[in-house]
């Protein structure tokens, strides 16, 4: 990319790191990390990287480790790089000094929230209170009720507006309401208190309680995770005139109107929560509420303020991560860059570290993998050829996107100042906002991308039947174009495999080929695919994931039939490339064994016990050890890769484990 010739962004020396590296072996498995005293049956973590683990203790500013943020940490090295040779006035260069002039911040200090608690502390009625939550939740999102653009759930070819119930801090509603959760719910508490105090608000140990109990009765109404991901039960069309009525307790054409939402039609999601939430609205104080949204905007301007707002989120934050640090500002100084710039920043990400052979060999092991996948879905031996076709059908035209999008986002109307962090912070999310609504009531943009090139990730677009895969994660371990093919099948491929295969998870079967929730499934065919899942979720739900935290089997379900199933189609991907010819044995292992070994340590690390808490209770990912071992026991192959036998802690016998795909 082309820059003017004008001064640079200056990083700080005692900031400068030497590169972070992810050794992996000359065929792509780092064999020094396997512990061979362990039973490959009895624990296939170890057994894979048991060294790695006992020698690699958790960053003092993580909540893991592992080759995921391995990875991410040495693509944040790049994109510091390329931050570094970016002139000061453009606008990567002037949001990234903004955010390291410190002393900058710290002179400020609470200033830049000076006007925005005004705001707040003027208001005199709920109807005002109604636009200052949409002004609220175009700056930094976080309101009572959320609203958005989605294709529209029965035509996706059109864009339309969805609402939805939001309002608590913590992260999921069993933080408010079950006593495992005191110590963090006791720290939120303490948080609000010191975030108020901050603000100078009057008599703020009473307002924190106000503030944690009207968040409380939030709580209360509000769905469990494992429901907020059911499309059956968040398919709920209204017209603004039927919102109004079923939710009367908000004025919700003001609402709409000032978020800028309005349309003929919205998807309400979590109806009844947002039902009651409204309820709740009208009969809660105003000054309650103004108390509330005065905690909720200086909590979401934390991180953009001087030393002692962003030291007082992290002493809270902690608690739920099990961070010991605040990472290195310029780390999170990158990751905001990221954040608000991806795509501006990525253009040159991946003209750098993304090279046309990787994008290439990429999207012909995606086709490979598409290929296996639909011939599980042919010899499928449970399914009825009505519901194979219409699977291959969806199959066939799932779109795939690789490395980085055909058209790269217009950034020349975001202004960027280098001396004003929360101005920045506040017009980037004003002008994502305005992106965001561009697209109510026109085509679906299919191309569109939800992450930056340089993200350390991959998803499933469910309504827009696709799949991406950044440039970011398409980097050694995971793919690497010198590796042994069977390792970036075990590595890349389960990950492709898992993409594709949540177009066709609990979730994602109700998504047609073109995007649309509708039952295409015979009826025998969902009965025998809701016993499969069932015995699926009993599984992990068996799962001690921390001591005394257990895996919620149908929260995850979408995401462990994908790592199961996508692992299996990895694995018939790998076989299929062979064309019937022996894969060599290197370094005394089979394929085979190459394949699990590398999935295996493409999940290597650790994670801990307050993060797998958070996790379990809000996150439809397993924690990664059951991300290894969950899907493997269910797969026959790695039984006679490793000659796992009865009696080994993870063996199933072949007639109980669950073949879906």
């Amino acid at each position: 990319m082309l820059l003017a010739c004008s001064a640079l962004v200056a990083i700080p020396a005692s900031a400068q790191e030497s590169p972070t590296t992810v050794h992996f072996g000359k065929w792509g498995v780092d064999l020094s990390t396997r512990d061979l005293s362990v039973n490959p049956g009895d624990d296939f973590q170890r057994y894979a990287a048991g060294k790695w683990m006992d020698e690699n203790e958790i960053p003092a500013d993580k909540s893991q480790n592992g080759v995921g943020s391995e990875l991410a940490d040495r693509n944040q090295e790049q994109l510091r790089a390329i931050v570094a040779s970016s002139p000061a006035n453009s606008q990567i260069g002037a949001f990234y000094a903004s955010y390291m002039d410190e002393a900058r911040l710290e002179q400020l200090d609470a200033a830049p929230l000076k006007a925005d608690l005004d705001r707040i502390a003027a208001i005199k009625t709920k109807d005002e209170f109604a636009k200052s939550m949409a002004d609220s939740f175009a700056d930094f999102g976080s309101t009572l009720f959320g609203v958005g653009v989605l294709p529209d759930p029965a035509n996706p070819t059109i864009n339309i507006a969805f609402v939805g119930s939001g309002g608590m801090g913590l992260p999921d509603r069993d933080y408010y309401l079950l006593d495992k959760y005191k110590p963090q719910r006791d720290a939120y508490r303490a948080y609000i208190q010191r975030t108020l105090e901050l603000t100078n608000t009057p008599n703020a140990s009473a307002a924190a309680d106000e503030v944690l109990a009207f968040e409380t009765e939030i709580a209360k109404v509000s769905w469990p995770q494992a429901d907020l991901r059911d499309l059956d039960k968040l398919n709920n069309p209204m017209t603004a005139a039927q919102l109004s009525a079923y939710a009367p307790g908000l004025d919700w054409n003001r609402y709409l109107s000032e978020t800028g939402v309005v349309a003929p039609k919205y998807i309400v999601g979590d109806n009844t929560a947002v039902k009651a939430v409204a309820a709740l609205y009208e009969t809660t104080p105003l000054e309650t509420l103004k108390t509330w949204q005065r905690f909720k905007v200086t909590d979401q301007a934390g991180n953009y303020l001087s030393k002692r707002f962003v030291d007082s989120k992290f002493a809270f934050t902690k608690t739920l991560s099990g961070a010991k640090e605040l990472r290195p500002r310029w780390r999170r100084g990158i990751g905001e860059v990221d954040g608000r710039l991806g795509e501006l920043l990525g253009q040159t990400y991946v003209d750098k570290y993304f090279s046309p052979q990787s994008k290439a060999a990429m999207e012909e092991l995606v086709a490979n993998l598409k290929k296996a996948a639909a011939v599980r879905i042919q010899e499928n031996s449970w399914m009825e050829p009505a519901t194979k076709k219409a699977a291959l059908t969806k199959l066939g035209r799932m779109d795939v996107m690789v490395g980085y999008p055909e058209k790269f986002r217009d950034f020349s109307k975001l202004e960027m100042k280098p001396d004003d962090l929360y101005g920045n912070v506040k017009r980037s999310a004003a002008f994502e906002w305005d992106y965001a609504l561009s697209d109510l009531g026109k085509p679906v943009d299919r191309k569109k991308w939800a992450m930056s090139p340089a993200t350390v990730n991959a998803y499933n677009g469910g309504l827009e039947n696709k799949i991406v895969f950044p440039a970011g994660i398409l980097q050694p371990p995971f793919f690497d174009l010198s590796a042994d093919d069977a390792v970036n099948y075990g590595a890349i491929g389960a990950i492709i495999g898992h993409e594709i295969m949540h177009g066709f998870d609990d979730q994602g079967r109700k998504i047609d080929e073109n995007g649309a929730i509708r039952d295409w499934w015979t009826k025998a065919d969902a009965t025998r695919f809701k016993s499969l899942t069932d015995a699926l979720g009993k599984q992990y739900a068996s799962y001690e994931a921390a001591p005394g935290v257990f895996i919620n089997g149908n929260l995850t379900m979408g995401e462990n039939i994908g790592d199961m199933s996508g692992l299996e189609v990895a694995y018939s991907a790998y076989k299929m490339s062979l064309n019937g010819k022996p894969a060599p044995v290197i370094d005394g292992l089979t394929a085979d064994q190459r394949f699990f070994l590398s999935f295996a340590q493409a999940w290597r690390g650790e994670q801990r016990d307050d993060a797998i808490k958070t996790q379990v209770a809000s996150d439809p990912h397993s924690p990664r050890r059951y991300r290894i071992i969950g899907p493997l026991r269910n797969l026959d192959a790695w039984y006679a890769a490793f000659d796992i036998k009865p009696g080994s802690k993870f063996y199933i016998p072949p007639e109980q484990r669950v073949r879906i795909w």
